[in-house]
């Protein structure tokens, strides 16, 4: 059972500490989901109330910084300008892309971990991504008009740098009363991926990139698991292609390395150290921080996800647990247990009427958490980003 705290409660908790990290995902956080990502929107005052917590305070998204799909847009666009962002200091700082685009506040950027060819393929995904969909939509919808198809693919295809992106959320809505269909373009969805994954084996970079399904059902053999649409949620809706080892758990030492760094002038696991090197497990990722983090030096952690998954599989009497925001807020948890520190977790509900997620209800937690779930949340935040902007502005005020 979760043992829930009030705002206020989670406010004290965290000013009561000068030594914190709060570490937050974007989108369906911050910024609401919607059917077309090109039509995200953010805040101006939560963009502005960011840079109060100056180094207490980092994303952990997967989503991108830069490019035209890049958060870094929308922050621009909320200050209606180009060039207040770069001279203030308001860009959201942190790790995207699962964790290969790191920046500041400034938009100063740096790309730990990746190599010139396997950023050369990523260039090419986009347009082999357009291709495959053109192919499969024609065959699959035949009866649609050309220019809804393209528009239908111009928003599916999210042509970000380091993370290219099949997004099915507006393709959905013209079978949605239609479950089978759901799950055959869930399938047509994945098969262009993974045919993407055997282009990039046949060039040598059989190591380099692996399918981020969101949400998903965890893992099993190494692959994350499609969570198929039900009568309450569409499931899976966006498949990543994602550089190999970027995972939010390891981005999250990344930032606590970056973080403490700062304090002290060491970097506690290296100078060189990102989700490449990082270790695999969430075992071997907390040993590495207690056999290098002095619990004096680590920080109350805190973490503010939306994507975390939870099904019952009935035939073998388990859950399958899952989602992107999963990993990092349970390695949060963990490490408090671990350093002894009130570290907090907090979840967003994210659903709304463009994009069908599970969502807590009181204390329903079907499909984000059950029973047996290793998983606490110290706070939800009922009704979405806008709440959660406010809960925000209200604590970044008192720094």
């Amino acid at each position: 059972m979760n043992i829930l705290k009030t705002k206020e409660e989670i406010i004290n908790t965290i000013t009561n500490e000068e030594n914190i990290l709060i570490v937050q995902d974007l989108d369906g956080v911050c910024i609401p989901l919607v059917q077309d990502p090109l039509k995200r929107e953010i805040e101006k005052e939560y963009v502005e109330d960011v840079s109060k917590l100056r180094e207490k305070f980092s994303v952990l998204t997967c989503g991108e910084h830069e490019g035209r799909r890049g958060v870094n847009r929308l922050v621009e666009k909320a200050l209606n300008s180009r060039t207040k962002a770069k001279e203030n200091g308001f860009y959201l700082p942190g790790l995207a892309a699962c964790g290969v685009e790191f920046q500041d506040k400034y938009s100063n950027s740096s790309y730990p971990g990746l190599k010139d060819n396997e950023i050369n393929f990523l260039k090419k995904v986009p347009k082999i991504m357009r291709l495959m969909l053109t192919n499969e939509l024609k065959k699959f919808l035949p009866n649609l008009s050309n220019d809804l198809r393209t528009k239908l693919i111009d928003v599916a295809v999210c042509d970000t740098r380091f993370t290219p992106t099949l997004n099915f959320n507006e393709i959905f809505t013209l079978v949605k009363n239609d479950l089978k269909k759901v799950k055959s373009l869930q399938l047509v969805m994945e098969k262009i991926m993974n045919n993407l994954l055997e282009d990039s084996k046949s060039i040598g970079l059989e190591n380099s990139f692996h399918l981020h399904l969101m949400p998903n059902l965890g893992l099993k053999n190494g692959k994350e698991i499609m969570k198929y649409a039900t009568q309450n949620d569409f499931g899976t809706t966006d498949i990543q292609f994602v550089i190999k080892g970027a995972i939010k758990e390891a981005g999250l030492l990344f930032l606590l390395n970056k973080y403490i760094s700062k304090k002290t002038g060491v970097y506690p696991f290296g100078a060189s150290f990102n989700v490449r090197n990082a270790p695999k497990t969430l075992n071997k990722l907390i040993d590495l921080c207690r056999d290098k983090i002095p619990r004096d030096q680590m920080p109350l952690l805190v973490g503010i996800g939306d994507t975390v998954t939870s099904v019952k599989d009935d035939k073998k009497n388990s859950w399958l647990r899952g989602g992107s925001d999963r990993g990092f807020l349970t390695l949060i948890q963990k490490l408090g247990e671990s350093y002894k520190k009130d570290n907090q977790v907090i979840f967003v509900n994210s659903c709304n009427d463009q994009v069908s997620r599970p969502r807590v209800n009181g204390t329903d937690m079907k499909g984000v958490s059950d029973p047996n779930d290793d998983l606490k949340f110290n706070m939800i935040i009922n009704d979405g980003p806008q709440e959660y902007i406010k809960w925000f502005r209200q604590l970044a005020n008192k720094f």
